[in-house]
Parts: C-alpha cells; sequence; structure tokens
C-alpha cells in the first residue's frame, strides 16, 4: 500500500512540475526576453530570498525527515512545532541583521534585499511544510502551490511592467505578497491532514531524541544547504552587481530553460528521501544499492533524451520564435547549464544518501570546496577573460561537475556504492553514438522541418534502442504496459 501511494505521489508529483515548467517554458520563450532588465531584478530578489531562508530554517526541515522514524506521533508533533517556533525566532533575527547591513553598508539596492526578506520568509515556512508533508506521503498538493502560483505570478508582472501598468517596485511587491499567500496555502492544506496541537514544552522531546544530536544536525544541513545555495545560486548575485541587471536577465533565462531537464529529479529525490533514511537506519545497504542504480539510469535517461532534444533543435526553434533574436542570447547558457545538469542527474541521489547517514559532515565539506571553486572561477572568468555570462556558466558547470565526482568517491570509499554499471555505459556510448549520427546529417532550409525530423529521429532511436536492450527497467515497464493496452483494443 505504502509503495502504491508514493508512485501516485511520484506522478501526481512529476505532473505538476511539468505543468509549472511548461508555463515556466512559455514565460520564457515568448515573455521574459522582452525584458531582460526587469527578469535580472526579479532574480537578483529571487536569489537573495534563496540565500535567507536557510539561514531561517536552520536545518529544522531536515531534522524532521532525520528523526521523523526514531518518534512515536505524540513526539513527531512537537519536532515540527518546535521547527516552527524556530523558523519564526530565527526570522526575527535574520530581519535586524538586513536592517544593520543595510545600515552600515548603504548598500545601493537595499530595497531589494527588504523585498527579498518576505520571500524567504514564506519560502522558509513553504520548505517546512513540504518536508512534513513529504512524511506524510502527500506532497503533491504543496507542489501544486509551490511551482504553479508563481509560474502565474511572474509573467502576469512582466506584462503589467512592459505595458507600464505598473512600475518595478510595486511589481516586486505583489511578487512577494505571492509566496506569502502560498504559505498560507500549503499550511492550511497541512493542517487538515496533520495536527500537531500547541504543545510547546519540548522537554519530552529532547528526552526521546538527544538535543546534542538535534542541533549537531541541523547545524550541518544549515551550512549544506546554505552553502550549496551560495554554490548554485550565487551567479545571479554576482552577475547583477558585477555586469548588470540584463546580462542577469539573459543569463537566468537560459539557466531557467536549462533547469526544465531537472524536474523528473527534484521529484524522486523528495519522495524517496524518506525511503533512503529508512534504509539507511536499517542498514539495509543492497536494497539502496538497487534503488540507486536504478534511479540513476532512469534519470540519466530522461534527461539524456531531453538534453539531445535541445542540443538538436534549439538553434531552428529560437528560428522560428517572434522573440528568436534576444533568446540566441542564452543558447550558450543553456547548452552549458543543460549538461551541467544532466551529470547531476546521472549521479542519482548521492546528496541525499550522505544527508542521511551518519557522515552528513561531509556534505559541509564538500559545498565549502564547491563554494571555493564556484566563486573563484566566477572572479577568474569575469576579471581575467571577455567571456561574460558565458564564463560564469562555465565557472557552475565546472564547479558541479568537481561537485559531484567529490561526492561519488567518498560514497565509494565509505559505502560501496556507485550509481554506474554496464548498462549505464552502454546507455552513454548510445545517446553519443546517436547524437554525433542525428547532428551531421543534412539540415534543410525550413527551420520547422529541421527542428521536427532532427529531435523526432534522435528520440526515436534512443527510445527504440534502450528498450530493446533494456537498459532501463521502468522505461521497459512503461513501454510494455502501452503495447499491452494498445494491442488489447
Amino acid at each position: 500500500m505504502k509503495s502504491k501511494t508514493l508512485h501516485k505521489q511520484v506522478v501526481y508529483f512529476a505532473i505538476i512540475n511539468y505543468l509549472g515548467t511548461a508555463i515556466g517554458i512559455i514565460s520564457a520563450l515568448f515573455i521574459y526576453p522582452r525584458d531582460f532588465a526587469f527578469s535580472g531584478t526579479i532574480k537578483f530578489v529571487d536569489n537573495m530570498a534563496q540565500m535567507l531562508y536557510p539561514i531561517m530554517v536552520l536545518g529544522a526541515s531536515h531534522a524532521l525527515i532525520k528523526f521523523y522514524p526514531e518518534l512515536n506521533d505524540e513526539k513527531r508533533k512537537q519536532l515540527f512545532n518546535y521547527s516552527m517556533l524556530s523558523v519564526a525566532t530565527v526570522s526575527v533575527l535574520v530581519l535586524l541583521g538586513i536592517f544593520i547591513f543595510n545600515t552600515v553598508a548603504d548598500y545601493k539596492d537595499a530595497m531589494l534585499i527588504y523585498f527579498a526578506f518576505p520571500v524567504g520568509l514564506s519560502l522558509a515556512y513553504i520548505d517546512l511544510f513540504r518536508k512534513q508533508a513529504q512524511d506524510l506521503q502527500r506532497l503533491a498538493v504543496p507542489t501544486l502551490f509551490e511551482k504553479i502560483i508563481p509560474k502565474v505570478v511572474l509573467p502576469l508582472l512582466f506584462l503589467l511592467v512592459i505595458k507600464n501598468i505598473a512600475g518595478v517596485n510595486e511589481s516586486l511587491f505583489i511578487y512577494a505578497i505571492s509566496f506569502v499567500l502560498i504559505g498560507v496555502f500549503i499550511g492550511v492544506y497541512l493542517f487538515r491532514h496533520f495536527k500537531p496541537g500547541f504543545n510547546y514544552r519540548f522537554k519530552t522531546l529532547f528526552g526521546e531524541i538527544s538535543r546534542k544530536d538535534y542541533f549537531k544536525y541541523s547545524l550541518f544541513s544549515f551550512t549544506a544547504s546554505l552553502g550549496s545555495l551560495l554554490a548554485f545560486r550565487i551567479d545571479g548575485i554576482i552577475i547583477y552587481n558585477w555586469i548588470s541587471e540584463e546580462a542577469n536577465g539573459i543569463f537566468s533565462n537560459g539557466a531557467t530553460l536549462a533547469s526544465t531537464l531537472q524536474i523528473p529529479a527534484v521529484g524522486m529525490f523528495a519522495l524517496y528521501a524518506p525511503l533512503i533514511s529508512n534504509y539507511l537506519k536499517d542498514g539495509n545497504l543492497t536494497e539502496l544499492n538497487v534503488k540507486y542504480k536504478e534511479v540513476a539510469r532512469l534519470l540519466f535517461f530522461i534527461g539524456a533524451v531531453l538534453y539531445s532534444c535541445i542540443v538538436l533543435g534549439i538553434d531552428d526553434l529560437f528560428s522560428l520564435l517572434p522573440t528568436g533574436p534576444a533568446l540566441k542570447q542564452t543558447t550558450p547558457i543553456i547548452y552549458i547549464l543543460g549538461f551541467s545538469v544532466l551529470i547531476n542527474m546521472a549521479t542519482g541521489f548521492n546528496t541525499e544518501i550522505i544527508t542521511y547517514s551518519k557522515y552528513y559532515r561531509f556534505n559541509m565539506i564538500a559545498i565549502c570546496c564547491l563554494i571555493f571553486v564556484n566563486i573563484g572561477l566566477n572572479i577568474f572568468f569575469l576579471s581575467c577573460t571577455e567571456l561574460g555570462i558565458i564564463g560564469v556558466a562555465y565557472a557552475s558547470f565546472i564547479s558541479v561537475t568537481l561537485f559531484n565526482i567529490l561526492k561519488l568517491l567518498f560514497l565509494y570509499k565509505k559505502f560501496g556504492l556507485l550509481p554506474f554499471d554496464v548498462k549505464f555505459a552502454k546507455m552513454m556510448l548510445l545517446f553519443a553514438l546517436s547524437g554525433v549520427l542525428v547532428y551531421i546529417l543534412p539540415d534543410s532550409e525550413y527551420h520547422l522541418l529541421n527542428l521536427v525530423y532532427k529531435t523526432g529521429l534522435s528520440l526515436l532511436i534512443n527510445v527504440i534502442a534502450v528498450y530493446k536492450l533494456r537498459l532501463v527497467y521502468q522505461v521497459n515497464v512503461t513501454i510494455d504496459k502501452a503495447l499491452n493496452k494498445l494491442f488489447r483494443k
């Protein structure tokens, strides 16, 4: 029953994420390129909010997942209440810190940080609510609110600014309010299925779990989360302050389109996290190893199919669109960051295994290395080369690749786990050969014909080959079910 529920949640999660992604792609293709300067400003506010919210959460959301299996229902509710109170307390201190920083530093865009604060606070509670919903295996509805509302609000704000109906500050205010509403909606949904009560006496809770272990784990989780965001979100802050808001908009648009590849990974990582925690708690490394390889192959297959289509068809697609000249500025960003996403997907849920194991401290070491490498490479490419935002994309790609290699080596040394096997190697070779074969085929003078025949041929070759060679179990199961239904009719 639990397995069936998990499967349904994965399906719902994927559908909602792809719906949000579809809205985001349409906006990135037709709306955002019309004002890259406003896009860069919004992205800066979003990046600042993403930096603030891990500080507000302080690892509490990860602790919910980590300690959930050890507690009974009453103590689980106490742990959730403690997390709620912790976020509120730290958020007040963060707001005070922002005020002091802006008073001392006199930052020219201080108002943008104040816009980022309510967004960060909302994200902190959304993260907490989502982790609790994840424990309850009720992630679909919170995901609907979290992924769809911002994707609808943001293009509407762009249209208001482009049509001179609203100014930038008014639009940013509406943007911040939309996140507050998302937090409220998710909270209302969660509390319909989960009644934590008002028990704020936590002595009995920390009699069940060690207060020292809880704070130690929360601190390391916080460091890893903040470090991860510093490593992966620092680009938007550096570009905004070092180059321009317009350059930041171009980069963020390319990053948005490239990140569509990772939607299946986000869903699977979130929904498999409790299972990984249980496997590690029970010492069931055999089953964990099977899942690790199985999910890595599936994610690489999905990512490689999508990336192949992007590489083979994106130039022709942009040539067909009215915003094509603006979009072509994002093409190299999409190529570089898209390949970075593919590498991240191919390595499976290595971060989650480390996070929920007794070696969770290693994440902090790896993240610190990533921060120094990424920031150092960004400074090098921006100050010593003429590559501009392309250099920032290279910095991100190199950093993410080294980061994943470091985690793979650590997991192999400590657990003997690797996401790769012979089937994975065959699949890599297949996609490389089919990609080169289709790429060198002659182009016609019609962009639409090139787009359809090259991406269609790539898709056909790869899916059929993977199915016939039985390289990905889930692909064979899905196609077999479809064929049985088709021929049954």
